[in-house]
């Protein structure tokens, strides 16, 4: 054999060696970039059930930023928006998300009952602002709404822009109330009310805390639903067998002013 013919044959041998490792280096890439491909998923998928756990535990959210209460809310941490004159003997409590549909009936019923009794000095009302339907279905209207509301108590408002949210509630699964423009847009429809202040408050979510906190403390009550109403301490809402109606609310009232 010649030496050209035996350089040839090893030069052969030796590429096709060089091959070999090239190939045997390209799966083993392969199979280090699948598994590290198959720890990522893994681990993602951790990562999704844990938010889905964090999600489903209750609805609870840490409240972001100090904890700022609206102008004149009273109670215990300051978590109750009273309207009315103080001295009224009858005392009407009332826990409400404002996407909540039965909480926009009761209001649709009784609203001008309410602020009639109020206006002759003899109820005033006591109102906690809850979430429970940004937790139950997403979204964020009730926070949001909840947050306008106390902006607009902190003008002077509350009263007439709490009606006018549940005047114009959307439906429970539209969360309208979670873009802010649209409680902007409301809020135009209250004298007084669309200032750079107010803006400035809904937009920054300043009291987001405060409801947050808010809806803590009807978490640990004993209600459970929205609408909850209270007469000078007594459940007079809710009840299918003996129904509450407007001409109801005021002979329990007159008796409270009596008592």
């Amino acid at each position: 054999m010649s030496q050209k013919n035996s350089d040839g044959k090893r030069s052969a041998r030796e590429r096709l060696q060089e091959q070999r490792q090239r190939e045997e280096a390209r799966a083993k890439r392969k199979r280090t970039l699948i598994a590290g491909v198959i720890v990522v998923a893994v681990l993602g998928a951790g990562a999704g059930i844990a938010a889905l756990v964090a999600n489903t535990g209750g609805g609870k959210k840490e409240a972001a930023g100090p904890l700022v209460a609206p102008q004149g809310a009273t109670g215990k941490d300051s978590v109750t928006i009273p309207v009315g004159k103080p001295a009224a003997k009858a005392t009407l409590t009332v826990y409400e998300d404002f996407r909540c549909p039965g909480c926009g009936g009761f209001e649709n019923v009784f609203r001008d009952t309410v602020n009639e009794l109020e206006q002759k000095g003899q109820l005033k009302a006591e109102y906690h602002l809850v979430t429970l339907i940004d937790n139950n279905l997403g979204g964020s209207g009730s926070l949001n709404a909840a947050n306008a509301a106390a902006c607009a108590q902190d003008a002077g408002k509350f009263a007439a822009y709490h009606d006018l949210l549940f005047k114009n509630q959307p439906q429970e699964t539209d969360d309208a109330y979670g873009k802010k423009a649209r409680l902007l847009e409301l809020a135009g429809q209250v004298p007084g009310l669309d200032t750079p202040a107010f803006r400035t408050c809904v937009d920054d979510g300043t009291h987001d805390s405060w409801v947050k906190k808010s809806h803590e403390a009807f978490g640990k009550s004993s209600f459970r639903a929205t609408p909850t109403v209270l007469l000078n301490g007594k459940s007079i809402y809710g009840d299918q067998k003996n129904p509450l109606t407007p001409d109801k609310l005021r002979q329990m009232v007159a008796e409270a002013a009596k008592g």
